[in-house]
């Protein structure tokens, strides 16, 4: 199963608003993987204020609010990966 990776930080209302957002969007369908910037330096550097932040396949998608239009792209190429 493909994922998309969540960049956040704990407390962050942007980030628990957009991760309730886009779990019904995926579930069954990508893993979430949520990581707390404060969990690493390069992140906490990279990212600073600038979060929530999404990326599939190490590209970006979205930030501060969910792209729903690109999360449904992403979501529609699924099968033909």
């Amino acid at each position: 199963m493909k994922k998309i990776r969540i960049y956040v930080r704990r407390g962050c209302h942007l980030c628990e608003r957009l991760l309730e957002e886009l779990m019904p969007l995926v579930r069954d369908q990508m893993l979430l993987d949520v990581v707390d910037i404060e969990s690493r330096s390069e992140w906490k550097e990279k990212f600073k204020t600038q979060i929530p932040v999404v990326e599939y396949e190490g590209k970006f998608v979205c930030r501060y609010k969910l792209d729903v239009s690109a999360i449904r792209r992403i979501l529609a190429n699924l099968g033909e990966s």
